[in-house]
């Protein structure tokens, strides 16, 4: 598969199940991989990982549905606790500002470049399962969760929570995109 064909079949999966189509250790290594593999300015390795899988990915999505007081349908939560494990996502913003004090002339773009690395990361995480087969999706329930996270996995206090991405076999295919005229987003200049 090509990298534009992976990128293509990246795609929002909302049914996911406990049934991964490759091993445990597998998924492991990719995130390892991909985490390893993702730029990020000045090389800061300013992304931190955490992977939810068994109890703790039970008491994540069950923490996630008790920090909004049931403001969220527990059949969309159950969606996410359904899937084989979660991804969350961080960025050491201690690090950050270590590499503000010492680059003070670039102080400003530092948080800025590390949310374009996460960003990247998140991206490459997902095209990647994806091509071994395993469906996932990007989920945004911080900063609502940003403590109930911390507690559940011990999370250091300078770790910002940026999203969660719950993965696992794939129970449905997603319905279509549409086409767009791309042309209207890319413009090209000569």
């Amino acid at each position: 598969m090509s990298f534009i064909q992976s990128l293509e079949k990246r795609r929002t999966y909302y049914n996911i199940n406990r049934e991964l189509p490759v091993s445990e250790e597998e998924v492991l290594d990719i995130v390892r991989k991909v985490t390893e593999a993702t730029p990020d300015a000045f090389n800061m390795k300013s992304a931190r990982v955490v992977v939810a899988l068994g109890e703790k990915q039970d008491q994540l999505w069950d923490s996630v549905y008790d920090a909004f007081g049931g403001q969220i349908e527990r059949g969309k939560i159950d969606s996410f606790k359904n899937g084989y494990g979660t991804i969350l996502y961080f960025i050491d913003e201690d690090l950050i500002k270590s590499y503000q004090e010492q680059f003070s002339l670039y102080a400003d773009n530092f948080p800025v470049w590390a949310n374009q690395s996460n960003g990247m990361l998140q991206s490459n995480i997902w095209t990647a399962l994806r091509e071994v087969g395993v469906g996932a999706s990007l989920q945004h329930y911080n900063p609502v969760i940003n403590e109930a996270v911390a507690r559940l996995f011990d999370i250091p206090a300078g770790w910002k929570l940026i999203g969660q991405m719950p993965f696992g076999g794939i129970g449905a295919e997603p319905d279509g995109k549409e086409k767009e005229d791309i042309n209207k987003r890319v413009v090209v200049k000569k």
